[in-house]
C-alpha cells in the first residue's frame, strides 16, 4: 500500500454552505461526540473520489465515516498514536505543513516575481570555494585566501588554478554547468545573476564557507520540449537481443521512411510510452535524471527531427522533436513558485518580515531592564563555553509576553548557553552578544508561538493537519492489523487460494515468434522463408543487408489482447497470414497456445494476499462495531439530507 496515496485521498476540497448550527453532534461513537461539519466537510472532499455510486448519497456514505471512525477509535485503544515512531512523522508532516501557512505575502511576492525573471534565463559558471564551517566566526583567513585565488585566476586562467589547488575538500574549482533559479543556495544564485558575464565577483559567504564565482555566459532559458523517444533497455529478458544492435535495426528503418510512432509503438520499452507512439511528457532542462537525454532533445533543430542512436544510464534512444514551447507566463506558474521558495534558502527573508508583521498582530510586552540584566552577566567563562546563568537570576522574571504567554529569564538564560559556543573564537562586547542573541530569541519566540497557535488562527491549516494525524494513524493500524497479517499468514493464504482459486486465472496466451516489416512485399518474402524451415539468422541475412533493415524479430509469450498482437490475429498453431498492425506488416509463428487455466499459488500470490487483505478487514470491521458503540443523531442526520437536497 501506497502510505502517500493512502494519507492524501481527498485533498481537493470545496466549501458547502450549512445551514445548521456547525457544532451540533451528528453521532458519537463509544460516547465521544461527532460533529455534523466533520461529517460534511469529509464527505464533500471526498465525494468524487467514492467509485461506488451508493456510497454517494448521504447514507452510503455515512457507512463508510463510520467505519473510519471506528477505526480511529481502535487506533487510540491500541495506544498508537502514543508510538514514537507515529509521533516522528506525524511532527516532520507537520513541520513541513506549517511552513506553507507561514509566510509574508508582499515579500514572497517579490521573491516569487525575482524566481520567475531567473527561470527564464540559464546561467554558465564555475566558481572557486574555500570551505569555512557556517559556525566559524574567525573568517579572515577564509577571505584572504579566496581573494589570493580570486587573483590567481584573473591572471592565470581558472583551468590553471584548478589543475594546482583543487582538493575536493577544503579547496573547490568547479565547472558548474548551465543552471537557473532554485539550482543553488540563494546568497549563491544571488551572485551568479548580479555578476556580468566574463567577470569574477567579489568574495562572498554561503554555508559552506567563501566563494567567487565566474560568470562564463547568460541564455535565454531552451524552454518546453514536448518529444517522443523509442528505448531499448540495457537489460533484456531475451538473451538474444543486443540493444546497441535493435536500435540500430530501427534506426535504419526510420531512415528507410518508416513511422516513428509506429515503431515506437512496436519496439520501444518505455511501456508508459510506447502506446502513445513514443510521447513523453513535457519537460524543461534539469527535470529529467538524464542529462544525455535532455541535451540531445534539445539540440534538435525542428519540429519532427530525429537524433542519431544515443546511449544513457537506462538504455539506447532515439528521440523525436515534437514541439518546442517557451517559458510559461508567471501566472501559470505562480503557486508552483510560491512553494518553492517558502522551501528555498530564500525564505529566511520571508521569515524576518513575518516578524514584523506578528508584532503588529499580537500583543507583545517587554522588560525594558531585561538586556542590561543580562549584559552584566556575561563573564569571562562566556567565551570559554563555560557560563552557566547563575542562581542568583530570578528565573522566572519575565524578558517580554507574547499575548498571554510569559517568556521568561531562564529561557533566554537558557537561549545564552546554547549559543556561547558560537563566542569562543572571537570576544565581542557583552552588548553585542546580547543585542544580537535577544532579537534571535524574540524572532524564534515568536515564529514558535505562531506555529504553536496556528491550529486556533487557521481553520483550514487545522483541518488539513487533522486529516493528516488521522490518516498516518490508520495505515498505521491498518498496516499492523491487516496488510502485515494477510502477508504474514502463509496458512491462512493458501487455505483462502484453495477455497477461491478458480478466481485466479491465466487468459489464454501464445507464444510466438513475429517478423515485422514496413514493407508487405518482404514481410511475403519472410512468410516464404519463415515456412521453409529457415532460422531467425538465414532470415535476417536473407532480407537485411548492412544498408537496410527491413525485418525485425520479436520472441516472447503474450495474452491475445497485448498491443504487440494484431486484433483480428487467428488464434491457431503454425505460421500466420501477413497481418498489418501499428503502421506495419508482420507474420506471426505460434509456437503453442497456452490455454486458460488456474494460476498456482506462487503464479497468484499477489492477487490472492490482496483478496485475502479483503476478507480480513471485512471480518474486522464486524468486530469493531460489536466492540464500540455508535449513536446517531437522526435530527441531525435529516438535517444534512435536507441541507444536500437543497
Amino acid at each position: 500500500m501506497n502510505k502517500l496515496k493512502f494519507l492524501l485521498v481527498g485533498t481537493l476540497a470545496f466549501n458547502l454552505m450549512y445551514g445548521q448550527d456547525k457544532n451540533e453532534v451528528l453521532m458519537t461513537v463509544d460516547e465521544e461526540p461527532i460533529l455534523a461539519s466533520d461529517f460534511l466537510r469529509v464527505y464533500n472532499k471526498n465525494l468524487d473520489l467514492v467509485q461506488d455510486e451508493s456510497q454517494k448519497d448521504i447514507d452510503g456514505y455515512l457507512e463508510l465515516f463510520i467505519e473510519y471512525q471506528l477505526k480511529l477509535k481502535e487506533a487510540k485503544r491500541l495506544k498508537l498514536d502514543e508510538e514514537s515512531k507515529y509521533i516522528r512523522e506525524f511532527a516532520r508532516y507537520k513541520q513541513q505543513l506549517t511552513k506553507n501557512y507561514l509566510s509574508e505575502s508582499k515579500v514572497t511576492e517579490a521573491l516569487v516575481n525575482e524566481a520567475y525573471e531567473r527561470s527564464n534565463i540559464d546561467i554558465s559558471a564555475s566558481h572557486v570555494l574555500v570551505r569555512l564551517a557556517e559556525t566559524e566566526k574567525d573568517t579572515l583567513k577564509a577571505y584572504s585566501e579566496v581573494l589570493a585565488l580570486r587573483q590567481r585566476v584573473l591572471d592565470e586562467g581558472f583551468d590553471k588554478v584548478k589543475a594546482e589547488v583543487h582538493n575536493g575538500k577544503t579547496i573547490f574549482l568547479e565547472d558548474l554547468g548551465y543552471f537557473s533559479a532554485f539550482k543553488m543556495v540563494y546568497d549563491f544564485e544571488n551572485m551568479a545573476y548580479n555578476t556580468p558575464v566574463g567577470e569574477i565577483s567579489k568574495p562572498f559567504r554561503t554555508q559552506f564557507g567563501y566563494h567567487v564565482v565566474l560568470v562564463k555566459d547568460r541564455r535565454q532559458s531552451r524552454g518546453t520540449i514536448t518529444a517522443a523517444h523509442i528505448m531499448i533497455a540495457l537489460n533484456q529478458k531475451d538473451s538474444t537481443l543486443v540493444p546497441k544492435q535493435r536500435i540500430n535495426e530501427i534506426y535504419a528503418k526510420l531512415n528507410q521512411g518508416e513511422s516513428f510512432e509506429s515503431l515506437a509503438k512496436q519496439f520501444s520499452d518505455d511501456k508508459s510510452s510506447a502506446r502513445n507512439g513514443g510521447e513523453l511528457a513535457p519537460f524543461k532542462s534539469g527535470q529529467l535524471s538524464s542529462v544525455e537525454f535532455e541535451d540531445e532533445a534539445f539540440a534538435l533543430q525542428q519540429d519532427g527531427d530525429v537524433s542519431e542512436p544515443f546511449k544513457t544510464a537506462y538504455g539506447w534512444h532515439i528521440v523525436k522533436r515534437i514541439k518546442l514551447e517557451p517559458n510559461k507566463p508567471l501566472d501559470e506558474v505562480k503557486p508552483l513558485l510560491e512553494n518553492r521558495v517558502k522551501r528555498d534558502s530564500r525564505s529566511k527573508l520571508i521569515n524576518t518580515a513575518m516578524v514584523k508583521e506578528l508584532k503588529k498582530r499580537y500583543n507583545i510586552a517587554y522588560n525594558e531592564g531585561a538586556k542590561d540584566d543580562f549584559e552584566g552577566l556575561i563573564t569571562e567563562d562566556f567565551y570559554k563555553g563555560q557560563w552557566q546563568i547563575p542562581d542568583i537570576v530570578d528565573k522566572d522574571k519575565m524578558i517580554f509576553r507574547i499575548n498571554d504567554i510569559t517568556f521568561t529569564y531562564d529561557q533566554f538564560g537558557r537561549h545564552l548557553t546554547a549559543a556561547q559556543r558560537f563566542y569562543t573564537k572571537s570576544k565581542p562586547a557583552p552588548k553585542v552578544i546580547i543585542d544580537k542573541e535577544f532579537d534571535s530569541f524574540f524572532e524564534k519566540s515568536i515564529l514558535q508561538f505562531r506555529e504553536d497557535n496556528l491550529e486556533l488562527e487557521n481553520e483550514d491549516f487545522a483541518n488539513i493537519l487533522k486529516e493528516y494525524r488521522d490518516g498516518l494513524l490508520l495505515f498505521d493500524l491498518m498496516e499492523k492489523e491487516i496488510w502485515n497479517k494477510a502477508a504474514k499468514d502463509s496458512v491462512g493464504l493458501v487455505e483462502f487460494y484453495n477455497k477461491n482459486s478458480q478466481h485466479y486465472k491465466w487468459p489464454k496466451r501464445l507464444d510466438v515468434v513475429m517478423i515485422s516489416s514496413a514493407n508487405k512485399d518482404i514481410a511475403s518474402k519472410a512468410r516464404k522463408l519463415l515456412k521453409s524451415n529457415k532460422s531467425k539468422d538465414e532470415i535476417a541475412d536473407k532480407l537485411n543487408s548492412k544498408d537496410t533493415q527491413n525485418i525485425i524479430f520479436t520472441n516472447g509469450v503474450f495474452p491475445l489482447d497485448s498491443d504487440k498482437l494484431p486484433l483480428n490475429l487467428k488464434v491457431k498453431k503454425g505460421i500466420s497470414e501477413i497481418y498489418e498492425h501499428n503502421d506495419a506488416y508482420h507474420v506471426i509463428n505460434v509456437k503453442s497456445i497456452l490455454p486458460e487455466g488456474l494460476k498456482t499459488f506462487e503464479e497468484a500470490k499477489g492477487s490472492v494476499i490482496n483478496d485475502y487483505q479483503t476478507q480480513l478487514e471485512a471480518e474486522w470491521i464486524t468486530t469493531l462495531k460489536s466492540r464500540f458503540e455508535v449513536t446517531i443523531n437522526e435530527e441531525s442526520l435529516d438535517g444534512i439530507k435536507k441541507e444536500l437536497k437543497d
